[in-house]
């Protein structure tokens, strides 16, 4: 063999072996994408008291996705202005009431649903009526926001059970049985952070939030103490991001590991003063959790 055929057989072993060792590599797994943020509430208490195209013009300014929408008055023009902004409504919060006698749901919710086709937004229903988490209500449940949830998927619209404190669907273990018992493909429940600490259970967050996997369609988090001192008297609840004792961090890199996929909520309600301050404060500790959980976006 002389050297240039030498030389030819060395070059195309080292190929083989290269390919070969990459074969018996994994790929690098794909680059998980952080959530898309959205804020809700953060009209409530603003003190410039902004229009709706005001507040999407600074949703926009500041980096968010888009925002979650308070009842069923102005729908169409909460969608225009976030349009305009080249924003997503992510979230439009209906009450239901279950008590025998009652109408259960605003009237308006026919005429709404047509317009939120093809959108991506989703319905989250408050469900009052019972004593808190009563399953006496179960039955009473599952019929209207069944009806409700039919008439929600021929809009391709999905519904997400949303916990509060002290509502008859209270906690997030009510939503999962609920929503179970519902069993539509277009149901399925939220995790409400500043409601899922009246709790008081942070040892099994976790496994809370394993068993709700299949069913999470959202998540809403904000800044806050934790939930020892906040059922104490002694935290404070809803702050921006940032702020408090609660781990906010851990919650998302559990969710990150459990593989949730879904947008999150920025929680606002109850944040007075101009809402630019706090949103702008929640924005940068928005990125800079996402930058230590996901890298460089």
């Amino acid at each position: 063999m002389n050297r240039q055929t030498a030389s030819r057989v060395l070059a195309a072993g080292l190929v083989l072996a290269a390919v070969c060792r990459a074969a018996g590599e994994e790929a690098p797994a794909p680059k998980r994408a952080a959530p898309a943020l959205f804020a809700l509430c953060m009209d409530t208490h603003d003190s410039r008291k902004r229009t709706l195209a005001e507040q999407a013009a600074l949703l926009k300014e500041l980096g968010y996705d888009g925002a979650g929408h308070l009842w069923l008055d102005n729908v169409p023009e909460r969608l225009r202005t976030l349009d305009a902004a080249g924003l997503r409504l992510f979230q439009i919060y209906v009450n239901v009431n279950i008590a025998p006698g009652k109408p259960p749901h605003d009237a308006r919710l026919a005429d709404v649903l047509p317009l939120l086709k093809g959108r991506g937004t989703m319905l989250a229903l408050l469900v009052n009526g019972l004593p808190p988490s009563d399953p006496a209500g179960d039955a009473r449940a599952a019929e209207v926001i069944g009806r409700i949830a039919d008439m929600a998927r021929a809009q391709d619209v999905h519904v997400a059970l949303y916990p509060h404190a002290g509502f008859w669907l209270a906690r997030v273990a009510d939503a999962l049985r609920v929503a179970k018992k519902i069993d539509r493909p277009n149901v399925g429940v939220l995790f409400n952070l500043c409601h899922w600490l009246k709790e008081n259970d942070e040892k099994n967050l976790r496994p809370l939030l394993a068993s709700a996997m299949p069913h999470l369609l959202a998540v809403t988090l904000h800044g806050a103490d934790k939930a020892e001192e906040v059922c104490a008297g002694k935290g404070n609840w809803i702050q921006p991001l940032g702020d408090g004792s609660f781990d906010v961090a851990g919650l998302l890199r559990m969710l990150k590991d459990l593989g949730y996929a879904g947008p999150v909520g920025l929680q606002c309600y109850g944040l007075g003063g101009d809402a630019r301050d706090h949103l702008a404060r929640s924005m940068a500790e928005w990125r800079r959790l996402c930058g230590s959980l996901y890298g460089p976006p």
